[in-house]
C-alpha cells in the first residue's frame, strides 16, 4: 500500500522539484497543501487549500487533524522555516516529519550558528560587527533567511545605515567574488555520507540557480569539505552547502540547508533522487546509489500549466501536421495527450484528410492501435458531418478546419499550439 506524503507548501521550487522526483514512485502518494494557492494548485492532483500559515497560533493543530483525516504517514516540509516549525513538533502531529534531526535543522536556519559551529573545521567567512564596520564592500544578508531575498552588497556607510534599519536581524561578512558552487549530499540514517557531488552555478535568479552544471572533483576539494562538515553535524536524507572562493582561492562556505536544492534534479537526472532517497531512509529501508557517467546541464526557466473548465469524453484529432509535423516526426505532445486520454478513458477519434494510405504510415511510426477509431475523409465533406459526440474536442492545425467545426457543432477547438493547456 502506498504511503500519504504531504507537501507543505506545495508550490515553493523545493516543492515542485519533489513532485517531479516522486511522482512516479510506486511507494507514495503525493498529496500538496498549501496556505495561499499558487502553482502547487496546478501540480498536486490531490490538493488541499486554505490551510494556516506556519506561524498561526492554529497551525500544528489544524496539521495534526489533517494528519489523522487523511492518513498522513510523513510531512515533507518544502521551505526552511516550515522543516524547523514542523521538526519541533513532530511528535505533537503524529507523524513522520522528512528532514534531519532538528538540532540540525535549528543550526542550518541560522547561518550565524552555522558559521560558529563550522569555524573550527572548515573555511567559513569572516564576520564584522556592525559597529565596528569602516572598510567597504560587506556583504549583508539576514541571519535567518534562504536565497538571495534581503541580501545586499553594501559599498559605503550610507547604504549601510540604511539596510542595517531595514534588515536589523543580519550578519555582515567578507564579499567573496568568486565562481558559487552547490555540493548535494546524501547521509543515511546511520550518519553515513553516501552521496556527495559539487555542481557549478552557472546563472543565478532570485537566489535560485537556473543554470548548473556538474563539476569534476578530481582532487577532492569539495568532497573533504564535506565530510568535515557531516562528521560535525549530524543529517539524515537529502542536504546541501553551498560555498565560493575567497580571495586567495580557499573554498568558502556560504550557507548549509537541511534539504534538497531545487536545482539538485540535475543529478536526479544522473541517477541521484535525492526526494526519493530521503522517503526511503526515513522509513528505515536501505538504499543503493547508482550514478550514471555522462554530461547533463540543467537550464531552468518559468513552466506553464493549465485548467480548463470543460467536459469531455472523446477526441478528435487531426494527423498530417498536427500528429505527424512536417512529414518526418512526430508530435509528442501531441501523442502524451492521447496517452492521457486513454489513461482517462476517452475515446480517441482520428480524423483525417492524409492524402496517402493512412493505415500504412500509422503502422510506419508505430501508433496504428492507439485510436479508437480512424476516419479517413476522402469524399471531401467538412469535418464536422463526422461528429457525432457533442461531449468532444476538436484538434486539428488548419485555422479553416477548426473555424468550419466550431461554428457547426459549437464544440472546443484546439490547435497544436493549445494542446499544453490540455495535459495534466
Amino acid at each position: 500500500m502506498k504511503k500519504n506524503i504531504l507537501v507543505f507548501p506545495c508550490g515553493s521550487e523545493i516543492a515542485l522539484e519533489i513532485y517531479r522526483s516522486l511522482k512516479y514512485s510506486t511507494h507514495f502518494n503525493l498529496i500538496g497543501g498549501n496556505s495561499v494557492d499558487d502553482h502547487g494548485k496546478f501540480i498536486y492532483h490531490e490538493y488541499i487549500g486554505n490551510l494556516p500559515f506556519v506561524d498561526s497560533d492554529n497551525f500544528i493543530d489544524v496539521i495534526k487533524e489533517l494528519v489523522g483525516k487523511k492518513n498522513i504517514d510523513a510531512i515533507y516540509p518544502a521551505m526552511d522555516k516550515v522543516i524547523t516549525i514542523l521538526k519541533n513538533n513532530e511528535n505533537i502531529i503524529g507523524c513522520k516529519i522528512i528532514s534531519s534531526p532538528k538540532e540540525t535543522v535549528e543550526i542550518c536556519l541560522s547561518k550565524s550558528k552555522t558559521y560558529k559551529i563550522l569555524d573550527s573545521v572548515i573555511n567559513v567567512p569572516q564576520l564584522y560587527k556592525l559597529e565596528e564596520i569602516v572598510t567597504f564592500p560587506v556583504f549583508a544578508k539576514p541571519d535567518i533567511g534562504y536565497g538571495s531575498r534581503g541580501t545586499k552588497l553594501i559599498s559605503d556607510s550610507l547604504s549601510l545605515n540604511d539596510y542595517s534599519n531595514n534588515y536589523p536581524n543580519s550578519i555582515y561578512c567578507e564579499y567573496l567574488d568568486g565562481e558559487e558552487y552547490t555540493v548535494d549530499c546524501f547521509t543515511d540514517r546511520y550518519g553515513e555520507l553516501r552521496f556527495s557531488a559539487p555542481r557549478l552555478r552557472r546563472r543565478i535568479m532570485n537566489g535560485v540557480s537556473v543554470n548548473t552544471i556538474p563539476i569534476k572533483d578530481d582532487e577532492n576539494e569539495f568532497k573533504n569539505e564535506i565530510i568535515k562538515i557531516n562528521e560535525k553535524i549530524r543529517f539524515r536524507g537529502a542536504w546541501f552547502a553551498q560555498f565560493k572562493r575567497n580571495k586567495k582561492g580557499k573554498l568558502t562556505l556560504l550557507e548549509i540547508a537541511s534539504r534538497l536544492g531545487g536545482s539538485s534534479s540535475l543529478y536526479r537526472n544522473k541517477g541521484i533522487n535525492f526526494a526519493l532517497l530521503s522517503l526511503y531512509d526515513a522509513f528505515n529501508m536501505d538504499i543503493e546509489i547508482i550514478e550514471n557517467n555522462y554530461e547533463i546541464e540543467l537550464d531552468r526557466a518559468l513552466d506553464n500549466k493549465y485548467k480548463v473548465n470543460i467536459k469531455y469524453n472523446e477526441i478528435y484529432i487531426d494527423f498530417d501536421d498536427c500528429i505527424l509535423l512536417n512529414k518526418t516526426s512526430l508530435n509528442v505532445q501531441a501523442l502524451s495527450f492521447i496517452f492521457q486520454c486513454i489513461n482517462d478513458n476517452k475515446k480517441v477519434t482520428l480524423l483525417t484528410r492524409h492524402s496517402g494510405e493512412i493505415e500504412t504510415i500509422l503502422k510506419k511510426y508505430k501508433i496504428l492501435d492507439i485510436f479508437d477509431e480512424i476516419i479517413h475523409i476522402k469524399d471531401g465533406k467538412p469535418k464536422s458531418s463526422y461528429i457525432k459526440n457533442k461531449n468532444s474536442i476538436f484538434v486539428d492545425d488548419s485555422f479553416a478546419e477548426r473555424k468550419e467545426v466550431q461554428k457547426s457543432t459549437g464544440i472546443p477547438v484546439f490547435s497544436t499550439d493549445m494542446i499544453e493547456s490540455l495535459l495534466d
